[in-house]
């Protein structure tokens, strides 16, 4: 089995040149098409889908596989000792609008725990690369997350309606709320001190989160679903109840409010 160090320095090779091939597209006119409730999907996600299964699977055939723009067909991952958690493209629709929020996703599943993962921006060239108990890296230099103990004047990654609602029993204190479209993004931001948290709310697929929960563990940050329970990917259904990342200090006050947040779990049997 190949080491942490191994795998990152496949992910960073190959996700550099899924980055160059995606600024190669986006010289011509994009073609993009619609995949209802699921958004947009262009021919950059599936070009950059096709160039990353082709390096990665012929790199390590033993890997399952699973991508937001390919089947998750029967035995193709489950029961694997490792998986791939690839977005192509996360954040489609910031690319569609020429907003430099994308990102491209690469995370290492080992068992149910992530293992290994990198987040690529290629239009600003921000390498995010980290494997808990090995490293985490944002342009080859260490990275660390927050270690902020207080949500008062917080730098929150998020949408700015998400803690202004009135849903909440307690308000929410003055935060400096970050809006990015791609979740990779914030989770990558979270782990590398730019960041003091994100809240994902909803079911997250397994490729959304992945990476970013390997970069936010190997930065000595944490996250949970909202509960405080630890993630677990690669499930029959790959996807998480939604995601609470933060510095370690910071991490138990976004529980606090979070885990009374209704359980998306409890109105679907899937």
């Amino acid at each position: 089995m190949q080491s942490a160090a191994s795998d990152l320095v496949l992910l960073e090779a190959a996700a550099r040149e899924a980055g160059a091939l995606a600024r190669t597209l986006l010289q011509k006119p994009l073609e993009v098409k619609s995949k209802g409730e699921a958004g947009p999907v262009t021919n950059v996600d599936l070009a950059v889908d096709a160039l990353l299964s082709e390096w990665l699977r012929q790199a390590r055939p033993d890997y399952g596989w699973l991508s937001e723009e390919a089947p998750d067909e029967p035995g193709q991952r489950v029961g694997k000792a490792r998986t791939f958690m690839i977005d192509p493209i996360d954040g489609t629709g910031a690319l569609v609008a020429k907003q430099p929020q994308w990102t491209i996703s690469i995370g290492v599943v080992e068992g149910d725990r992530a293992f290994a993962g990198v987040v690529y921006n290629p239009m600003t060239d921000e390498m995010f690369l980290g494997a808990p108990g090995a490293s985490a890296t944002l342009n080859g230099r260490a990275m660390r997350a927050s270690l902020r103990d207080s949500l008062d004047g917080a730098r929150m990654i998020g949408q700015v309606n998400r803690f202004t609602t009135k849903r909440w029993k307690n308000p929410w204190p003055k935060m400096d709320i970050i809006e990015r479209q791609s979740i990779a993004y914030r989770l990558a931001l979270v782990a590398a001190g730019q960041g003091d948290a994100t809240v994902l709310f909803g079911f997250k697929h397994d490729w959304d989160v992945a990476a970013g929960a390997a970069l936010v563990e190997a930065a000595g940050g944490k996250i949970t679903d909202l509960w405080g329970e630890a993630l677990r990917f690669n499930q029959q259904q790959p996807r998480t109840p939604g995601v609470a990342a933060a510095g370690a200090p910071l991490h138990p006050l976004l529980i606090e409010r979070t885990s009374a947040f209704p359980d998306p779990r409890q109105n679907t049997q899937t």
